[in-house]
């Protein structure tokens, strides 16, 4: 290793950061920094799976920055901090993209062309971008090991859900059900509920007020109101509430009586002319009153529907508080229809819409129409029947699907559940067990969705999964849970290699209570049971690596954007409870939305964001990096991306930083000229300089480290990091500025050499607590100024460094106030120069400064000399 080289006045960024990247591929840094650090206490990781279907975003790029700075700080404290890449490749996503591709609308389409041909379908485009993913990782400089990755098609991977799935079965804790599920038609599968909330849009339907004409008082009607008309042909019901009072009124135009809630009156009427009211009474005055049905359909099945009901569900802040019901279409309905003995649990098994949301030959007149496209027709024919007695439209906010982009409808649908709802009480408890920034998502967001968490469907009605190791007799009436490959091979005496529905569908198990042979069910697992398993099939637990996991679990860290509370977040949570009792993380950071800089989302359509790549190549990763975790997003809020901000932090931080640097290698280069001689780093001169700037910023820099290791420490990055950028502001404008006589050596060599130890050390110092942040120019840094020290200590990396320790005994508070002061001092006399248009050069005769608190006056007067050259005055007066 040579001596330290010369810098050059400017420096190209995003080149110097490709450098530092071979670089780091020449000495394999990432891989290095583990073998180093083999034999040291773990630090738990859990990375979210993505999708290799779609491109990475800045949303991304942001969850990442802040997972790489808390795994590198936690190296950087001397943990051996394992950070394996998964990618989640089952699912809704890529099976969406090849139903678009090749024109599949239905299952019957996936039966021409078989299961097998159909998965390798999907097989073949889950990767698709995956090199860019690699790509874009590894040039904003996060660590992460690609080659041990997991995918949750690894057949080891899938054999710890099955073990997963078989510890709920055993305890209990999975059911066969009707439920209504959010459904979408587009993808033919029902959802979870927290998938039905990810993606709410503003959206115009139509609203219909239709009359439903008693049995035994046909000139009297009750009012129902609906926003899905295609609802109407399933009516079994109607419903309103009980303690609520209810009016029949006279319609003076065209002299129809009408039942609606009294509340509710303006739904119809525009003001109180346009009726009278005929009789005042409760809602359950009502109950069990007949009603003549719209549609025929389903009269012959259900002899005890099409009656009045009544139930407190019912509000008064929308409709006519006469509520349509439909058993098959609400989930409301499907209970009120239970109890009411309308239906029963199991009895809706003529649905009459399809899986592709296309109405069946239970409705004749509208078979085939899609519900949506139904509405129309249906509300034709009601006008036909003089049964609408108001139309319009209402624009309100309704559940799309997440991968289509296609309106959801409410199904009853055979499921397999996870129970849930008998556990909110620990699942709450395991909540308590961890620590969230924000937190008040932990408390609020997290914590109320957890107070009200439903019965979880983990069956999708889908191909390419990991699929459900239930197998059954025909009636259900005698299951058997697979657990393993293993226990499969002994019940069936078949051996399988691959998990996947192709591999298994016809494998069938003798059934012992003489009901021939039992088969799969054909569901596969909702994808988020995948990703909520992966702290144990990560590991293939429980057949490999028992001890290890059991020893780490559970992890110590996890960050997403804020939309995981009701994904990833929630499904680890609810199995660990149900598997071990606690939850399965102890720290979460989470993190807001990254949005268009007009605040809409960002849009590849809409060209309302610059594209990632061209930004590394403008002003480079850490740029990127420090703007998005210093930002509000870092605080669970949202963050509208703006270049110009990315380029004000090169402005305001980079190159004041790169300037020090710079300036600390200059001066020690001139150092050795005039004196002959090589300078060497010798931490035994620090603190020995009886220099008060010197004393301040060793002083302020060991502050600094002890309240970043603090903040770190409660993974508080939103604090951590405007500290370093204020540490920035402080070292180039104020210690810098005011020490280059010394730095330069016109005070004399010995002088000279305390002020270059004192800013090779805090430099050194801060190099290696922004290293996490700001891998690139760090490491840049480094390798120069690593010349310094003895051979020993010339490590390869900056990232292979520990964070500096503190040291209690360098911390001077009477200084740090001092000087901080005196800044406030100088400010104040500079901009007061300013108003009065006297520029710096132009002496002034003295300085008066007042503070109330004769302590800050004593402190200051410790600075007085620098306060009186900075304002260019001969002297100064401090009064209290």
């Amino acid at each position: 290793m040579t001596g330290i080289e010369p810098v050059p006045e400017s420096i190209d960024f995003p080149k110097t950061e490709e450098e530092i990247l071979k670089y780091w591929k020449e000495i394999d840094a990432f891989q290095t920094s583990l073998k180093q650090s083999k034999g040291k206490p773990p630090y738990v990781f859990y990375d979210g799976p993505p999708f290799a279907t779609g491109k990475p975003h800045y949303g991304h790029l942001l969850a990442g920055t802040i997972k790489d700075t808390v795994t590198r700080y936690w190296h950087q404290n001397g943990y051996h901090v394992e950070r394996r890449f998964g990618w989640d490749t089952h699912g809704l996503p890529v099976e969406h993209e090849i139903d678009k591709t090749h024109g599949i609308t239905g299952p019957e389409d996936v039966a021409k062309m078989g299961i097998d041909k159909y998965n390798a379908l999907c097989r073949s485009i889950v990767m698709r971008y995956s090199g860019e993913w690699k790509d874009t990782v590894d040039r904003i400089g996060r660590w992460i090991d690609f080659e041990n990755d997991y995918k949750t098609l690894y057949p080891w991977f899938m054999e710890s859900v099955w073990w997963v799935f078989k510890q709920l079965f055993s305890k209990g804790l999975v059911y066969h059900g009707q439920k209504v599920m959010p459904f979408s038609t587009a993808c033919n599968t029902p959802l979870s509920n927290f998938e039905a909330g990810q993606d709410y849009k503003d959206v115009n339907d139509p609203a219909v007020s239709v009359s439903f004409p008693l049995r035994d008082e046909p000139d009297v009607a009750l009012v129902a109101w609906t926003t899905t008309p295609w609802t109407l042909p399933s009516n079994l019901s109607l419903c309103v509430h009980p303690d609520m009072d209810y009016v029949k009124v006279l319609q003076k135009k065209d002299e129809k009586k009408l039942i609606v809630l009294e509340a509710r009156l303006s739904e119809l009427f525009k003001n109180d002319t346009e009726y009278d009211v005929l009789e005042k009474f409760k809602g359950r005055s009502l109950e069990g009153k007949k009603y003549v049905p719209l549609f025929d359909y389903f009269v012959a099945d259900f002899p005890n529907a099409h009656k009045v009901c009544c139930d407190t569900y019912v509000t008064a802040d929308s409709g006519t508080g006469v509520v349509h019901q439909a058993p098959y279409f609400g989930a409301d309905d499907f209970r009120v229809g239970i109890e009411n003995n309308i239906i029963t649990k199991d009895g809706l098994t003529a649905c009459p819409v399809d899986n592709s949301g296309k109405f069946t030959n239970k409705v004749p007149d509208y078979k085939g129409l899609h519900v949506k496209d139904a509405d129309k027709e249906i509300i034709k024919t009601l006008k036909g029947k003089d049964r609408v007695i108001k139309q319009g439209q209402i624009k309100h906010s309704y559940p799309f699907c997440w991968r289509s982009g296609t309106p959801l409808i409410y199904k009853a649908v055979p499921s397999w559940f996870v129970r849930v709802e008998h556990a909110r009480e620990q699942l709450l408890k395991s909540n308590d067990m961890t620590t969230w920034v924000p937190s008040h998502v932990k408390e609020k967001r997290f914590g109320n969705w957890l107070k009200n968490a439903n019965d979880w469907c983990i069956s999708r009605n889908r191909y390419w999964g990991t699929p459900i190791p239930l197998w059954a007799s025909e009636d259900l009436e005698e299951i058997v849970c697979i657990g393993s490959i293993k226990e499969l091979a002994e019940l069936s005496g078949v051996t399988i290699t691959d998990l996947h529905r192709e591999s298994i569908d016809h494998i069938t198990i003798p059934s012992k209570t003489g009901r021939g042979v039992l088969k799969r069910i054909p569901e596969v697992f909702d994808c988020w049971f995948e990703s909520g398993s992966m702290p144990y099939a990560q590991k293939h637990y429980p057949f490999d690596n028992k001890k290890a996991f059991e020893d780490t679990f559970p992890a110590h860290f996890i960050a997403e954007g804020i939309d995981q509370t009701r994904g990833w977040f929630y499904t680890l949570i609810v199995l660990s409870t149900h598997l071990f009792g606690k939850a399965p993380f102890k720290n979460v950071i989470v993190n807001g939305l990254v949005l268009a800089e007009d605040g809409n989302k960002m849009s590849k359509s809409k060209r309302n964001f610059p594209d990632p790549k061209l930004l590394f190549d403008k002003y480079g990763a850490d740029a990127i990096r420090l703007y998005l975790i210093s930002s509000v997003a870092v605080a669970g809020g949202d963050l509208r991306f703006k270049e110009q901000e990315v380029k004000e932090m090169i402005r305001d931080v980079f190159l004041p930083w790169y300037n020090a640097y710079r300036f600390l290698v200059q001066n020690i280069l001139r150092h050795q000229i005039d004196t002959n001689s090589t300078f060497t780093y010798d931490p035994a001169l620090i603190g020995t300089s009886d220099n008060i700037m010197d004393k301040w910023i060793l002083s302020y820099s060991q502050s600094l480290i002890k309240s970043v290791k603090e903040e770190m420490e409660t993974y508080q990055l939103n604090r951590v990091v405007p500290k370093l950028l204020k540490f920035v502001d402080q070292l180039t404008n104020w210690y810098v500025r005011l020490n280059r006589r010394r730095l330069k050596g016109e005070t004399g060599a010995e002088d000279c050499v305390h002020a270059l130890t004192t800013l090779y050390t805090v430099i050194d110092w801060m190099n290696r607590l922004m290293a996490p942040a700001t891998p690139f120019l760090t490491e840049h840094l480094y390798q120069n100024l690593r010349r310094l020290q003895p051979a020993n200590k010339q490590d390869g990396s900056i990232h292979f460094q520990m964070m500096p320790e503190v040291n209690d005994s360098l911390i001077q508070m009477d200084i740090e106030r001092a000087v901080s002061n005196m800044t406030t001092v100088v400010q104040i006399g500079r901009a007061l120069r300013d108003r009065k248009t006297l520029p710096e050069k132009y002496p002034l005769p003295e300085i008066v400064v007042i503070r109330p608190e004769q302590v800050q006056l004593d402190e200051l007067k410790i600075v007085e000399t620098y306060i009186m050259e900075q304002l260019n005055v001969p002297q100064g007066h401090f009064f209290g």
